[in-house]
């Protein structure tokens, strides 16, 4: 996940590195990741790279000097502007942002932008369900032309999030399922990947105590190896993204937390 191998920002676990973005590609070629999940956050949109063709051009650049490839991008814009929330000209607004990060997306090669409907953009209500579908339904005329595909993570219960995603009724919506706050809510990994398992495309990696906050892999309520047992039985193939707690050395504590990923996947995803 893009900052996590650079000085934090304001003490936050999670920030979009506005200044030093550019830096953290060869640090993680060093490390051995092949890709980095872009952060899309207010307030400064207009200064992110993929507001402008000349930042899209930057991201190509380095994508193709360093072998490091944007995959994904996490829109945690929509956490304070939620598509389903709000005045008809606020959520035409949010569209509109969608709009163009999908666009933006496919121009750098990412194959999927994620929409988080957890904490303040939880889903309420059945009205914001289908408030939610009918944004994804107009997104999706220019998502797929671009290629791009619009994943959602909910806090919803596991059942309630797969008739979400059926009720899409496109291949282009799917799921991105986050480890650690699934186990943080109590939900019992192998329920609920059944249950969403043909519509994960992007998959978390960190761990939280339940009811509680993000700490190191391996620390906390998620059972990792349950875990990757149930992606391989749902034949999971995608990107595996860790979003792990911040050390004192960062750059340590990623290489620690792909060390423990590379062997949990050689035990039980085929990649080869």
């Amino acid at each position: 996940m893009q900052g996590r191998l650079l000085p934090r920002i304001d003490g936050r676990i999670q920030a979009f590195p506005w200044t030093d973005w550019l830096l953290e590609f060869p640090i993680a070629a060093d490390l051995g990741f092949d890709l980095i999940e872009f952060i899309f956050e207010g307030p400064r949109i207009e200064d992110h790279p993929f507001w402008s063709a000349a930042g899209i051009a930057q991201v190509r650049e380095v994508t193709r000097a360093t072998g490091v490839a944007v995959r994904s991008v996490c829109a945690d814009f929509f956490m304070e502007h939620p598509l389903f929330r709000g005045t008809a000209a606020e959520r035409r607004s949010s569209l509109d942002v969608l709009l163009r990060l999908i666009t933006a997306a496919g121009e750098v090669g990412a194959r999927c932008v994620e929409i988080p409907c957890v904490d303040q953009s939880s889903l309420k209500s059945d009205e914001d369900e289908q408030a939610l579908l009918g944004a994804l339904g107009a997104a999706l005329e220019v998502a797929k032309p671009a290629g791009v595909a619009i994943l959602l993570e909910t806090d919803l219960p596991p059942e309630r999030f797969r008739r979400l995603l059926e009720g899409a009724g496109d291949p282009m919506v799917g799921a991105n399922f986050d480890s650690g706050n699934s186990a943080s809510l109590g939900y019992d990994p192998d329920e609920e990947i059944k249950a969403i398992g043909q519509f994960i495309q992007n998959v978390h990696i960190k761990d939280r105590i339940l009811g509680g906050t993000t700490v190191p892999l391996g620390t906390g309520a998620v059972n990792f190896d349950r875990v990757f047992r149930a992606l391989a039985d749902a034949g999971y193939g995608g990107a595996l993204v860790i979003q792990g707690a911040r050390g004192t050395d960062d750059v340590e504590a990623a290489r620690d937390y792909l060390s423990l990923i590379r062997a949990l996947t050689e035990k039980y995803l085929d990649r080869t």
